[in-house]
Formats: structure tokens, sequence, C-alpha cells
């Protein structure tokens, strides 16, 4: 690791027990209710409670597989949505306007129905997962493929290359950093969905255990489990941003 790296990762680290540190200092000074805002401390307790007992490692079990999964289903089929769409001008200028219909509609709103659809347990979650994360896959890929420069194209052309060779060869390596991208995005909405389909549709996950919390007004164990989300997509953002890494390395070499 770089010297500058360091300074700036321990600065961040610095930044945040200070933070911490003032939230502490502020309820404890201002008598702050932990009904409305425990401190760090009842929060650190809390989550060391659940950890250790057990309670929390079914819940964060059932929504690190439900993200897995939608996130997984859903990249996949924006991935293949994007190069098709991509590759086939008259599918997207019929197609597109649907696609763009069915994201603008509130997941929220759909919920219910894929509850009812679905039933009541892990399958809707990853339905909502999955539809959360199609979206930015195949936008970021569409768009890639589609802003390749039209002079390689012509080479591409001259040398006799066929659809599929200038497609896996040149579109898709040159468009990589940018659906990269949409995969990180992707992954940071894919918690958002499997959280939000336990709020409705789960007995079992993070989502669901918030909302026990609120019908018991326990704040500090409510802080506890979005520390464990917090701390979940963290995770699954820095394997997302190795994994580009070790995608991109190859043309960091050549370059």
């Amino acid at each position: 690791m770089k010297h500058s790296d360091f300074s700036v990762r321990l600065a961040s680290l610095l930044l945040l027990v200070a933070l911490l540190l003032a939230w502490e200092v502020a309820c404890r000074t201002l008598r702050v209710p932990a009904l409305v805002l425990p401190p760090p401390s009842a929060i650190a307790l809390a989550l060391w409670k659940g950890l250790a007992s057990g309670y929390f490692w079914p819940h964060l079990r059932t929504t690190a597989l439900e993200l897995l999964l939608g996130l997984a289903a859903g990249c996949t089929v924006g991935f293949a949505a994007g190069v098709a769409l991509a590759e086939n001008a008259l599918a997207r200028r019929l197609l597109m306007p649907y696609v763009v219909t069915t994201q603008v509609i509130p997941k929220l709103a759909l919920a219910p129905l894929f509850v009812l659809w679905f039933g009541f347990g892990m399958t809707s979650t990853v339905v909502i997962t999955a539809l959360i994360c199609f979206f930015p896959l195949l936008e970021n890929t569409l768009t890639a493929l589609r802003q390749v420069p039209p002079e390689r194209l012509e080479l591409f052309r001259m040398l006799g290359a066929s659809r599929a060779q200038t497609l896996w060869r040149l579109k898709l390596p040159m468009g990589l950093p940018a659906i990269l991208a949409g995969l990180r995005v992707a992954v940071v909405l894919a918690l958002v969905g499997a959280v939000v389909g336990e709020f409705i549709g789960a007995s079992r996950g993070l989502g669901a255990l918030i909302i026990a919390t609120q019908g018991t007004m326990d704040t500090s164990l409510m802080f506890a489990v979005l520390v464990l989300i917090s701390a979940l997509g963290l995770a699954l953002y820095q394997a997302t941003l190795l994994l580009e890494r070790w995608l991109l390395a190859p043309f960091h070499r050549t370059s």
C-alpha cells in the first residue's frame, strides 16, 4: 500500500472515531433519551450481544443470500438485455420505452403484488432485488457498447471481423469499465432492494429484524442492525472493486 493511501485511510478512520466520540458526548451531555438516539456505546453493546448470542446470524445469512441471488439474477439478465438491445436497433426502439416504464414504478409499491404472486419469504425478496439490479447493468452495458469509436469499428470491418468477433474483441473490452461501474451501482441498490423486500414479505432477514425492533421500541438494537447492513454493503462493494481491479488489470498492463 502506498504511503498516501495509508494516510488517507488513517485520516478516514480518525474522522470516524472523532464523530463517534462527539456523538457519545452529545448524548450524555444533553441527556438524549436512548429511545430517541442511543449513544454509540449502547449500540456497540447491542451489536456485541446479538453477535455473541447468535441472534443476528440467521438474519444476516438470509439477507446475504437474498442479496447475492438477486444481484446475480438481475445483473445477468440486465447485461444480456443490454448486449441484445445494443446490437439490435429495432429491438432497442421497440422495447426501451417499456423497460423504462417498468423501472419508474417504485418497487415498494410492487412489493405486495410480489408477495401475492411468489409467496411470503425469500423468493419475493429476491425478485425485488433482481428488478432493482437489472436496470443499471442494462443501461450501462447499452451505453458502453454504443459508444465505441467509429474508426475502430471501421477498422474491424476492413479486417473482415464478424459481428460476434467485433462484439467480443472490441466492444465488450472497451465498454468493460462502464459496465463494471453499472455493477457497482447495482451492488448498492441490491442491498436496498433486499432490505425493502424484507420489510413487507419476510419473517427473517435484517429488514424483518428492523420491523421487529420497531415493535419492541429497542432503538439500540435497530441501530445495531443498521450497522450490520452497512457492513454487509461495504463488504460487497469492496469485493466489486477487487473484481473490477482484477478484470481491468490486463488493460492497465498493456496501456
